[in-house]
């Protein structure tokens, strides 16, 4: 027998790690009297700007044409 720990968020049963359960694997549920704050997770959040804090405007300018001056170094001036 195997536990795997989760939690249900209203609607469904939410696990907190991997099950390694086959199709059609009979299971048995155990509701706990302890609960969980549920994970943002729920949310789709949009990933849009997550990196803005880390970008480094002293740089764009070297990002420009990066790609075409390492093939040149690569492979010389065709």
């Amino acid at each position: 027998m195997l536990a795997v720990y989760g939690y249900y968020d209203g609607s469904a049963i939410r696990l907190l790690e991997q099950m390694p359960a086959k199709p059609n694997q009979r299971v048995i549920v155990t509701l706990m009297d302890e609960f969980v704050e549920p994970e943002q997770s729920a949310e789709k959040k949009s990933m849009r700007g997550a990196l803005a804090s880390y970008a480094d405007p002293a740089l764009a300018e070297k990002e420009q044409g990066a790609w075409e001056r390492a093939m040149v170094e690569k492979y010389g001036n065709l």
